[in-house]
């Protein structure tokens, strides 16, 4: 939703009803008061004439406007259209909130999209109201708040860690954004929600917020599932592991709340805390807008006698489920190929074996990080196991990765991603498909020759070949087809013999 395309009426009608499904597509800043919220801040609905709609709290803050500091409009879930459309605005987005402008500056930004400073500029102006760096410096801005309000760290130590020049930089854009200073900022939590901040040490625990519905079972499924010895560990609801982030690794605790994501995370260096809580928001899809992608399923399953969402039903397909993303690119393609045509089980204990051997061990309860793409590309061959065409098709993916001939990373086109996998040896339509799907959050990739997503739709009488009518969402209907073959695994098999 761009700055030039947001509906007067529609933004209005969400904000008298404070219907938080569009907390995060746009802010309602009032005039009369200089301030921007959410659409579903508690408070008095404004006057029609008073306020205008934006559509980042980056433009907010450029039109002079300040924080609400009751419905903390930067902590609302992000906005889904970052992901639904693909635009240069849109991958911009994912990257600024990757953090690439804190450590490469514009130019790293408009290196990675294709475009000229200039043109990146003028486009993310009048599509966002903002250019790259007011983007960025709204999400500094969250990030000081986040540990302001969350953490006991100095203020001098939270203006490093959230990216900001100085002292006195980080001074000024907290009394612009939030209309007082961080100490007051850190003394009204505190009485709102008592002084109870634990000493930080590199550990943070956060609430990441999400719209409801979501698919619990489906993520925990998906999690627990996949998980590989030495590099993940599931327990009692709790996904851990630890990553490379861009100023050493984290280490992250995952667990769904209703609501929210509890994540704890041990960080090496603080400042790599907006990238690592970007790239968990987009492991977990917690941005989608579930109940528009519902409505748009049960359009779909119309003619099929399925239901979408409907508890009293055993056999309706869940509210709210979500496409899982990834935390890093690179490993999401070399798991992925290692996983090819071979069990979920077996997967885990091929990548476990390679994490074993070739990983880079860490201090903590995760004993190792994935092997980077030079140390695969070099002493792969040694480690994998299996057919030696897959074996080098591996270690040659990691030899494109470590060479810079293939760059994988959320703001890269679906259409150039595809090409330049389909261009290496032993990737097939599947293994594409299924890393830009997860790679680039892409919502509407359908897993058409995928087996169990075909015994899925078999139980449901869809015909894979004429899917248009849940376009753009057909990643989501891969994942309800895939979770109902696994939900009826006897009835699946049997369909697949006849």
């Amino acid at each position: 939703m761009s700055a030039n395309d947001l509906d007067f009426e529609r933004c209005y009608r969400a904000v008298a009803t404070r219907d938080a499904r569009f907390d995060g597509q746009f802010v309602t800043a009032v005039r009369t008061t200089g301030i921007y919220c959410r659409p579903s801040c508690p408070a008095i609905t404004p006057k029609r004439a008073n306020v205008t709609f934006l559509p980042t709290a980056a433009a907010a803050q450029q039109h002079g406007f300040r924080a609400c500091r009751r419905c903390l409009p930067d902590a609302a879930p992000g906005s889904p259209l970052w992901n639904t459309r693909a635009d240069l605005a849109s991958r911009a987005m994912r990257l600024i909130g990757d953090g690439v402008i804190e450590r490469g500056g514009v130019p790293a930004l408009a290196d990675a999209l294709g475009y000229s400073q200039r043109q990146l500029t003028r486009v993310l102006t009048n599509e966002l109201g903002a250019g790259p760096l007011a983007l960025a410096r709204a999400h500094r801005a969250h990030t000081a708040r986040l540990l302001i309000q969350t953490t006991r760290l100095p203020m001098s130590d939270i203006a490093f860690a959230a990216g900001f020049a100085s002292i006195r930089q980080f001074n000024d854009t907290v009394r612009e954004v939030f209309a007082v200073s961080p100490t007051t900022l850190r003394d009204e939590s505190r009485r709102r929600d008592g002084d109870t901040l634990p000493a930080t040490n590199g550990l943070l625990t956060l609430r990441l917020p999400y719209r409801e519905p979501l698919d619990k079972s489906w993520l925990e499924w998906f999690l627990s599932a996949h998980t590989v010895p030495g590099l993940e560990l599931w327990e009692n609801g709790v996904y851990t592991r630890s990553l490379r982030t861009p100023h050493g690794h984290t280490t992250i605790r995952l667990s769904i709340q209703p609501g929210h994501v509890r994540a704890t995370l041990s960080l090496q260096d603080m400042r790599d805390l907006a990238p690592t809580v970007a790239r968990v928001r987009h492991f977990l899809d917690l941005d989608a807008d579930p109940i528009g992608i519902d409505e748009a399923m049960a359009a779909g399953m119309a003619g099929n006698a399925v239901h979408v969402g409907d508890p009293g039903d055993a056999t309706a397909l869940p509210a709210g489920i979500r496409v899982p993303g990834c935390l890093d690119g690179p490993e999401l393609l070399l798991r992925t190929m290692i996983g090819q045509q071979i069990s979920v089980a077996a997967a885990n204990t091929h990548t476990a074996r390679l994490v074993q051997s070739l990983g880079e061990s860490i201090a903590g309860p995760i004993p190792h990080l994935f092997p980077t793409a030079e140390t695969v590309a070099e002493r792969g061959s040694e480690v994998l196991t299996g057919p030696g065409r897959r074996i080098d098709a591996i270690v040659g993916a990691a030899k494109a990765l470590a060479t810079g001939d293939l760059v994988l990373h959320s703001g890269r086109t679906a259409g150039d991603l595809r090409r330049d996998l389909l261009a290496l040896d032993g990737v097939g339509p599947w293994t594409a498909d299924y890393v830009s799907m997860r790679l680039l959050a892409d919502p509407d990739v359908l897993l058409h020759s995928d087996l169990v997503v075909r015994r899925g739709a078999g139980l449901l009488d869809i015909d894979l070949a004429d899917t248009a009518r849940w376009s753009p969402w057909r990643s989501y209907l891969s994942m309800h087809l895939w979770k109902h073959a696994l939900a009826h695994p006897s009835e699946a098999n049997r369909r697949t013999l006849q």
